[in-house]
């Protein structure tokens, strides 16, 4: 089994799996993948990405949290769409996998198969991040015009739909929903944008009576016996933007339960943003585990870990 896990930490990280009698499927930048026959098995590594680049530094708890809190997810949006989830309880594992529980118990799903949309659903509730980027230069994200006079991080008039390409390494790209229609045809680039910007309305006024602001997620889909469900994670620190609301203040940056702290940090250091990616200081990993630790237990009223 021999998990590759993070040394000099009290906590065991663990930053890749390699179970040499299961077919691996795919190896993403957070998520390894095998592949079980009728199903998938998804396991959520503790690695971090930033600028699209895999950094050698693990997260504590961070596969943990992605896969308790995506499960939590997929279950109060169960009534807008389908998803993929089959089952995240070890107990219901095949006996074949039951020699990896310390790695899997806690941080893997079992998953249906699907055929993957090649298109990251971008839905955003407020001017933040590359949105507010190009507010600034173009008045406009991702093509939309915008009014005239928006702060950074200001609630948008209206919820936004920006989808982009899929890529497990590199860059994603912005794309319109033309160009969505053009990939998968009008019904299903229609299914994708009402479904998306359904389920960030309903969790975000769920989390925003956490003390959460959602203010912008992503999504994916895929194909399902002929039928469109939800797939990977949902609403996570990893594929969200979630600020307390406490602290809101709309004309600056806000602070944050997500990775935009290890974004911050390294927007400080002389890196270029290309691989190799820096190692990241003890502070900033603990800093940033206690993060998704608090958004997980605000999200669902539950500790993760205890003591």
């Amino acid at each position: 089994m021999s998990p590759d896990c993070q040394k000099g930490c009290p906590l065991d990280i663990i930053l890749t799996t390699d179970f040499k009698d299961l077919k691996l499927y795919k190896r993403g930048k957070v998520r390894d993948v095998y592949d079980l026959g009728d199903k998938l098995l998804i396991v959520s590594t503790d690695r971090i990405s930033c600028f699209d680049v895999v950094l050698p530094t693990g997260i504590p708890y961070k596969g943990r949290v992605l896969t308790s809190l995506s499960c939590f997810w997929f279950d109060f949006i169960g009534d807008i769409i389908p998803h993929h989830l089959i089952s995240s309880d070890f107990n219901d594992y095949p006996e074949e996998l039951k020699k990896y529980k310390p790695v899997l118990e806690g941080r893997s799903m079992l998953v249906k198969k699907t055929q993957p949309f090649a298109v990251e659903c971008v839905v955003r509730g407020y001017l933040s991040g590359s949105g507010w980027k190009e507010y600034r230069e173009k008045g406009a994200v991702c093509g939309i015009k915008l009014p005239a006079g928006l702060s950074e991080s200001e609630k948008l008039p209206d919820v936004l739909f920006t989808p982009s390409t899929k890529a497990d390494t590199g860059h994603d790209l912005n794309i319109d929903q033309g160009n969505v229609e053009g990939l998968i045809g009008k019904e299903r680039a229609d299914k994708l944008k009402e479904a998306s910007i359904k389920i960030y309305e309903k969790a975000s006024a769920y989390a925003l009576g956490r003390g959460i602001i959602i203010a912008d997620t992503k999504f994916e889909f895929g194909i399902s016996d002929g039928g469109i469900i939800l797939i990977d994670e949902a609403l996570t620190p990893d594929s969200s933007r979630f600020w307390p609301r406490a602290d809101y203040n709309p004309g600056r940056p806000q602070p944050s339960f997500d990775k935009q702290f290890v974004r911050d940090y390294l927007e400080t250091l002389d890196w270029d943003k290309t691989p190799p990616g820096p190692e990241l200081p003890e502070d900033i990993i603990r800093r940033t585990s206690e993060k998704y630790l608090e958004a997980h237990k605000r999200l669902t009223g539950s500790e993760l870990i205890s003591g």
